[in-house]
């Protein structure tokens, strides 16, 4: 199954190499190619459509579990000052995508959308130190009711030209749920308490929607 953000390109690139194929094999005799025109043609539609899977994921929910909210792996846990919304320290938990990996965001607590803001900016390469304050992204945080207030934040790169959030302030949301997508990949940073008890470690695999990176103490 696809995601809906790319039934477009996947229809223009397609247009685009059949037409490249009609051409080659009504303007190139050489038979091999052609052939290899052909070949090249399906490698890169494969990659395009890769991108844009989105495979169905059932989430265990549970308000004391935060889960991650993209497929990638982790790639930083650190305590950094959150300046946008917070504005104290929080522990964030970064998990990068690459482009092989699904790049739908999932929503990772159940709760109320209370803030959800969109930045343009640069797309410097997602590891880099500032990418998180000077890309294009989104930060999203979430009211959840055992968890507290929960952010998430979007952060495109290189590659990564847009990125689509379908989180709404004021809207109620499901844990695991689609939130949005960021086209070509790049990073999420999920900020939490500085407290919180991490289930993670730095390199581990993250399934988006399905593997635990905190476990919230219930009182």
């Amino acid at each position: 199954m696809f995601h809906k953000e790319g039934y477009k390109i996947m229809a223009f690139a397609a247009i685009i190499l059949i037409a490249i194929n009609v051409l080659s094999y009504s303007l190139i005799n050489t038979y091999w190619i052609k052939f290899s025109v052909l070949l090249v043609s399906i490698f890169l539609f494969l990659l395009i459509i890769q991108f844009f899977r989105n495979p169905k994921r059932r989430t265990q929910h549970n308000d004391a579990h935060i889960v991650a909210p993209v497929d990638g792996k982790v790639v930083a846990i650190e305590e950094v000052y959150e300046k946008e919304y917070f504005k104290d320290k929080r522990l964030q938990v970064s998990i990068f995508m690459s482009p092989l990996n699904v790049h739908v965001t999932r929503h990772p607590v159940s709760g109320t959308v209370i803030y959800s803001k969109y930045h343009p900016g640069k797309f410097l390469v997602a590891w880099h130190p500032k990418s998180s304050e000077e890309n294009e992204r989104t930060t999203v945080v979430v009211k959840n009711k055992l968890a507290g207030e929960v952010l998430y934040r979007q952060i495109a790169g290189a590659l990564a030209k847009r990125i689509v959030n379908y989180a709404e302030e004021g809207s109620e949301v499901i844990q695991g749920s689609d939130s949005g997508f960021i086209k070509f990949g790049s990073r999420v940073d999920v900020l939490l308490p500085a407290d919180t008890p991490l289930t993670v470690k730095l390199n581990q695999k993250m399934k988006g929607g399905l593997s635990v990176i905190a476990k919230i103490e219930e009182d």
